[in-house]
């Protein structure tokens, strides 16, 4: 989801966006690759640096994966009150 929010960037980018590792990012790139949901090209500013961006087949899995993401929060959060949703959020985002 980083890299449809994101667009095209580097592979060091978007572990820091995700809050991935090198190693993990690159493991989680290479699976995606795999199964031809990104796609790489030349950096044209820094020649050296490939970007990654999601290829077609990737970009129409957004969708649905959306969907389940917000799926997955909602039973997730299910057992929560409002307010009790609203104090998580806030903590959430005070330590992201």
């Amino acid at each position: 989801m980083r890299l449809a929010e994101q667009g095209a960037c580097s592979q060091n980018r978007l572990g820091r966006l995700a809050a991935m590792d090198v190693a993990t990012i690159k493991g989680v790139v290479e699976r995606l690759e795999e199964r031809g949901l990104v796609t790489f090209a030349t950096d044209p500013e820094d020649r050296r640096r490939r970007l990654i961006a999601l290829s077609d087949t990737g970009r129409a899995l957004i969708p649905a994966l959306a969907r389940l993401g917000h799926a997955v929060s909602e039973e997730t959060l299910a057992p929560l009150t409002a307010a009790e949703r609203a104090t998580l959020v806030r903590l959430l985002r005070k330590i992201a």
